[in-house]
C-alpha cells in the first residue's frame, strides 16, 4: 500500500486539525530537547481517545509504518525524535487527572498531564507527587515514565519507577493491558517497572497511577559554599556516611553558579567554586537535629559559608536557582550539550577534576550541575554549533565522560534515557548477552519493531563495529544472537 493510502486512512480517523501533514506543521516535531538531531516525521497524529489510538495503531500495522510517541518534547536524549517515514503520535490531548484516591495515596492520570500539575491538583489535600525533574513545569508524566525521570528529590523518594504503581498500555497488536494495581505489591512479573524507562519501545501508555505522598511538616534547605570543588564532592559522601538521607542533595560548580545567579537571583555566593544544596524534611525535632549535624559536617569538610533557609520563600528561591540551571546556561552560550552519567558518590571529586582537565584540553567550557546525592552528573558542555568542529568536540567530551562513568562502576544514564544520543555508549556498558536480552524483550512486545525503532538498544553488529565485541567473518561470537 502507498503512503497516500496510509494518510487517507488516517484522515478517516482524525479530523484535519489533529492530523498534521504539511512540512511547516511538522517542523516543531522534528526533535525533542536534543536539538542537534532532527528528522521530520511522515505525519503527526493528535488523538483524544483510546479508540483513536487503537485505530492509528491498526493503520500502522497494516502499512508497516513506525510509530513514535511524544509527550511534551522536553527529553534530552532524542527519545522522541521522529524516525524518517514514521507516524509521530502526540499525547498532548491526554491531559486529564482522572482520579485522586486519598485513602490509598494514589492518583490516576493521563500521560499528557504535566508533572507539576499533579502536585498542584492535590496541594489542598496536603499531598504531592515526589519526582520533580527540572523541567517539571512543562514535562509530561508519560515522558517521565518513558525515560524513568528523576529530579532533585530522587535521593530520598526515588525515581519515577519507584513512584508508579500501575499503568494502562496498548501494545502494537492492539491489545489493551492494565499493569500493576492500587496496592504496594502485585502478583506476577513486574511489567509496570519494565515499562518505566522503556522509551516507548514496548507499548503506548494511556493511563498512569502515581503514588502520592503526604507533605512533611517541616522542610529546610542548607546552602553550603566551597572554594574547592573536590571538597564539595567529598562533603556529599560524608553526609550520607553519617546516616542522613536528605530529601535532596544537589551540587553546582562555579561556572553554573555565576550563570544561574545572573538569571534567577537565587542569592548564591558568586565567589564560590561550588555550592551544595541539602534539603532536609520531616518532623521539626528531627529536622532541627539533622541541620545541626549536617552544618557541623559541612564546616569540617571546608565549607566557607553555610546558610539555612529561614522560611519556605527562601527555600524555594534556593531551589529556583538549581532548577533554572539549563535555561540560565542557555543565555551565556549559543549551544550546550547536556550529559547524564551516573557514578559512585565517592568518585565525585575525582570525576569533577577529570572533567576540568578534559575541558581545558578540548577547549570547551563545562558547567556542572547534578544530583550529587545519587551521583547523577549533568555536565553542560558549552559550544557554538556555527563554528566548524565544535559539535564534534562536544560529542567527544560527552563520550569521554560517559566512558569514565562506566569505568568507575557507574552508568551512562541516570534519568535522561538512552534515545539515540547514547546508543554507542551502550556498547561500553553492556555485553552481547545483555544486549541480546534487551532485543528479545523488544521482540516479545513488538515483533516487527514498529514502536520507536532504532532507540535505546544498539544492534550487536554496531557494537562489534565499534570494537566492543569480537566479530569473525562477519559473524558474532554467538550464532543465536546474529539476528540482532
Amino acid at each position: 500500500m502507498s503512503t497516500n493510502q496510509f494518510l487517507e486512512q488516517l484522515a478517516g480517523i482524525l479530523p484535519d486539525e489533529r492530523l498534521l501533514v504539511r512540512q511547516e506543521d511538522l517542523a516543531p516535531y522534528e526533535c525533542d530537547a536534543l536539538t542537534a538531531l532532527r528528522e521530520k516525521p511522515l505525519a503527526v497524529a493528535i488523538p483524544e481517545t483510546e479508540d483513536e489510538i487503537l485505530k492509528l495503531l491498526e493503520a500502522c500495522r497494516q502499512h508497516s509504518i513506525a510509530v513514535v510517541t511524544r509527550g511534551a518534547g522536553t527529553g534530552l536524549s532524542g527519545g522522541a525524535r521522529p524516525v524518517a517515514g514514521a507516524l509521530l503520535v502526540s499525547m498532548m490531548r491526554f491531559n486529564r487527572i482522572l482520579e485522586v484516591d486519598e485513602e490509598n495515596l494514589t492518583a490516576l492520570v493521563e500521560p499528557g498531564v504535566r508533572n507539576l500539575a499533579i502536585s498542584e491538583a492535590v496541594a489542598d489535600k496536603g499531598l504531592y507527587y515526589a519526582p520533580d525533574p527540572s523541567s517539571q513545569l512543562a514535562c509530561s508524566i508519560g515522558g517521565n515514565v518513558a525515560e524513568n525521570a528523576g529530579g532533585v528529590h530522587c535521593l530520598k523518594y526515588g525515581l519515577t519507577v519507584h513512584n508508579i504503581v500501575g499503568l494502562k498500555v496498548i501494545t502494537i497488536d492492539g491489545h489493551v493491558h492494565t499493569l500493576g494495581n492500587n496496592t504496594l505489591e502485585s502478583p506476577g512479573y513486574d511489567l509496570t517497572a519494565l515499562m518505566n524507562g522503556s522509551e516507548g519501545m514496548l507499548a503506548m501508555i494511556t493511563e498512569i497511577r502515581v503514588r502520592l505522598r503526604v507533605k512533611p511538616p517541616i522542610v529546610r534547605v542548607i546552602l553550603a559554599a566551597f572554594d574547592d570543588i573536590e571538597q564539595a564532592g567529598n562533603a556529599v559522601s560524608t553526609i550520607i556516611k553519617a546516616g542522613i538521607v536528605p530529601a535532596g542533595l544537589e551540587m553546582m560548580d562555579g561556572d553554573a553558579i555565576k550563570a544561574v545567579e545572573d538569571f534567577a537571583h537565587a542569592g548564591y555566593p558568586l565567589d564560590a567554586q561550588a555550592i551544595l544544596l541539602c534539603e532536609l524534611d520531616g518532623l521539626e525535632a528531627e529536622v532541627n537535629a539533622q541541620i545541626e549535624t549536617v552544618t557541623a559536617l559541612l564546616n569540617e569538610q571546608g565549607a566557607t559559608e553555610v546558610r539555612t533557609s529561614r522560611d519556605d520563600q527562601e527555600r524555594m528561591r534556593f531551589w529556583a536557582g538549581r532548577k533554572s540551571a539549563f535555561p540560565a546556561v542557555g543565555r551565556i552560550s549559543p549551544d550546550y550539550y547536556v550529559m547524564d552519567g551516573t557514578i559512585p558518590r565517592a568518585a565525585l571529586g575525582t570525576v569533577l577534576k577529570q572533567i576540568g582537565a578534559w575541558s581545558k584540553e578540548i577547549g570547551l567550557s563545562v558547567a556542572n550541575v547534578f544530583h550529587a546525592g545519587d551521583g547523577n552528573l549533568h555536565p553542560l558542555i558549552l559550544y557554538n554549533g556555527n563554528i566548524p568542529g565544535e559539535v564534534e568536540k562536544a560529542e567527544e567530551l560527552g563520550l569521554r565522560i560517559l566512558t569514565l562513568s562506566v569505568e568507575l562502576g557507574g552508568s551512562i544514564t541516570g534519568e535522561h534515557g538512552v534515545g539515540v544520543e547514547k546508543l554507542d555508549a551502550m556498547c561500553d556498558q553492556f555485553n552481547s548477552d545483555e544486549l541480546a536480552l534487551f532485543h528479545a524483550l523488544k521482540e516479545a512486545f513488538d515483533p516487527h519493531s514498529l514502536l520507536n525503532p532504532g532507540k535505546a538498544v544498539p544492534s550487536l553488529h554496531r557494537c562489534a563495529e565499534l570494537g566492543a565485541m569480537h566479530v569473525h567473518n562477519g559473524k558474532l561470537p554467538f550464532p543465536e544472537l546474529d539476528r540482532f
